[in-house]
C-alpha cells in the first residue's frame, strides 16, 4: 500500500540529548521457500522504552564501540563504524547470535556472550583472541530519531545483514527481552494487525519497507537506491485528523499513519 499523499519532510535535525544507538535486521532464507525470515525480539514489559514491543536486536552505542571501530573499521566513517560495532555486540548479547565475526567458532559463542554480559570489553576480547569483526558485512539503510517527548530519544542507525550459519538455540537476554522468533516482515506485520504482537512506529515502517523484497540480496540492492538520511517523524493535520509522517523519498511504501493508531515508543 502506498500513501495517496507523499509527505515532504521539514528539515530534520537531531534533538538535544538524543542517545546514539544501532539496530540490526538479520535475514535468513525461509525453509518453505518464501520471503526471508527476520530475527525479532520482544522487549520486556519492564523496560522504559518500547515496553512489550517486538523490535529488531540492538541498543545504545558504548564508548568501547568507538575503540573497536577505530581498530576494525578501516575506511568506514567513525560514527558509522561505532554504530556497526554496537549493532553486532548488542545482537550477540541479546540473542546469542554472533554476526559479522567469522573467526568466532560456534563452541565459543556462549563464553564470549557471558563475558560481554559480565562487563568485559569487546575490544579486549578481540585483542586477546587476535581476532577481527567484519563491519563491512553490514548494509546501512536507515537512520531514525523520533522525538516523541514522552519516550527516551534515540538516534538509531539501521543495518541489514545475512544470518550466519548456526546450530545452537538462540535465547533472549532476560533482563531486556521475553521472547525471540524468526518471521518474514509480512508475517510480523500480519501478527501486529491481528493484535498478537505490538510494534512501534519506526519498526512498522521498516517492516513495510522490508516486505517489498523477497530476500537479503534484493534488500541490499533496494537499500543502495535510496540515501540514508535522518528520519524525524512529524505531525500533519489532514481534514481535522492528525497524521504522523515521514519523508516520501527514502524507500518507504507507507509514509503516514493516523496518530491515534500509532504506537510511538
Amino acid at each position: 500500500m502506498t500513501d495517496a499523499l507523499s509527505p515532504s519532510a521539514p528539515k530534520a535535525s537531531l534533538p538535544d540529548g538524543a542517545i546514539p544507538a544501532a539496530t540490526l535486521v538479520i535475514m535468513r532464507p525461509s525453509e518453505n521457500g518464501g520471503a526471508d525470515e527476520i530475527l525479532m525480539v520482544k522487549r520486556s514489559t519492564a523496560m522504559a522504552f518500547a515496553a512489550g514491543a517486538v523490535v529488531f536486536p540492538g541498543g545504545r552505542i558504548d564508548p568501547d564501540d568507538h575503540e573497536v571501530a577505530r581498530r576494525h573499521g578501516a575506511g568506514i566513517d567513525p560514527e558509522d563504524g561505532a554504530a556497526r560495532v554496537a549493532a553486532l555486540r548488542e545482537t550477540l548479547e541479546e540473542t546469542g547470535l554472533a554476526v559479522g565475526w567469522p573467526g568466532l567458532a560456534e563452541r565459543d559463542v556462549a563464553e564470549v556472550r557471558r563475558a560481554l554480559l559480565g562487563g568485559a570489553l569487546l575490544s579486549d576480547i578481540l585483542a586477546a583472541r587476535d581476532d577481527r569483526i567484519a563491519l563491512e558485512s553490514l548494509v546501512p539503510f536507515a537512520r531514525w530519531c523520533p522525538n516523541f517527548k514522552e519516550a527516551r530519544t534515540f538516534d538509531t542507525r539501521f543495518y541489514a545483514v545475512a544470518a550466519p550459519p548456526h546450530g545452537h538455540e538462540l535465547t533472549v537476554e532476560e533482563a531486556e527481552h521475553s521472547h525471540i522468533f524468526w518471521a518474514s516482515a509480512a508475517a510480523t506485520l500480519a501478527m501486529a494487525d491481528r493484535g498478537e504482537v505490538s510494534v512501534i512506529f519506526p519498526t512498522r515502517r521498516n517492516l513495510e519497507r522490508l516486505a517489498q523484497v523477497p530476500d537479503f540480496q534484493s534488500f541490499s540492492a533496494h537499500s543502495r537506491e535510496y540515501p540514508v538520511e535522518l528520519v524525524t517523524p512529524w505531525i500533519e493535520d489532514r481534514n481535522g485528523r492528525s497524521y504522523l509522517c515521514i519523508p516520501g523519498h527514502l524507500g518507504y511504501p507507507v509514509t503516514s499513519e493516523s496518530f491515534e493508531r500509532v504506537r510511538r515508543g
